[in-house]
């Protein structure tokens, strides 16, 4: 009887560690990117550019990127979240600053492939969604104005303008493994996202405006990022 609970005992563990290995290949590594993108809004900076209290766009935006990273087979896929921002002139003076949000799935093919590198091309789609907004320079404004006159705090208020774009991504990533310490990687992603057709720019509460100013999206990008193995690929390794 004890020989049988033995036997059983080890293939029920035998059949665990199988199952726990089959769903570590499934198990995605954390992806934290730092840095930078660029992107020249042509349509909507000239039209700016007509009026002097406003600044034009800045065509450099800081991103941070959230998502995760798959490898399996050589076959490489992942999801990221993204943001971005960039401020040109002075805070609380005449500036204008360019905020974005994004997310998008890639797949890629590890063209080298061990067990401290990984080197992948990538392709992917995804969604993005910009905001520009205006300052005007109201430091000449009276306080006391601003609190008794709905039209002077009508005036003082940034202007506002959003548009969004369906995308599609290009780019390399490399990532890096110590021997020493297989929890995480680092390496760097770059690439260029392009839109599919050019689209007008709306209000900031999305409204559709005469005669709006086209763009289409033409981004680069570049980012530091890091990776992080989930604990129970750690404990296998």
């Amino acid at each position: 009887m004890k020989k049988i609970f033995l036997f059983a005992l080890v293939l029920a563990s035998a059949g665990l560690k199988a199952q726990h290995h089959k769903f570590e290949e499934f198990m995605p590594q954390s992806v934290l990117g730092i840095g930078v993108s660029f992107q020249n809004f042509d349509g909507l900076n000239s039209r700016i550019a007509n009026y002097e209290q406003y600044k034009q766009l800045k065509d450099q935006t800081g991103t941070l990127q959230l998502g995760w990273l798959k490898e399996r087979k050589r076959i490489v896929s992942g999801f990221n979240l993204s943001g971005g921002t960039g401020l040109n002139g002075s805070r609380g003076t005449k500036s204008s600053n360019m905020r974005y949000i994004g997310l998008g799935g890639d797949i890629g093919y590890s063209v080298i492939k061990n067990k401290q590198s990984m080197l992948y091309p990538f392709a992917g789609l995804g969604y993005q969604w910009y905001q520009a907004r205006f300052y005007k320079d109201n430091s000449s404004v009276p306080f006391d104005d601003v609190l008794q006159s709905p039209n002077v705090q009508n005036d003082i208020s940034a202007l506002g303008f959003k548009n969004e774009f369906f995308t599609y991504r290009l780019g390399i990533g490399i990532i890096l493994t110590s021997p020493k310490h297989p929890s995480g990687g680092i390496g760097l992603q770059a690439g260029y996202s392009g839109s599919f057709q050019e689209r007008a720019w709306t209000g900031n509460d999305n409204q559709t405006l005469g005669n709006a100013p086209k763009d289409g999206l033409s981004q680069f990008f570049i980012s530091l990022v890091l990776t992080h193995k989930p604990m129970m690929m750690m404990k296998h390794h």
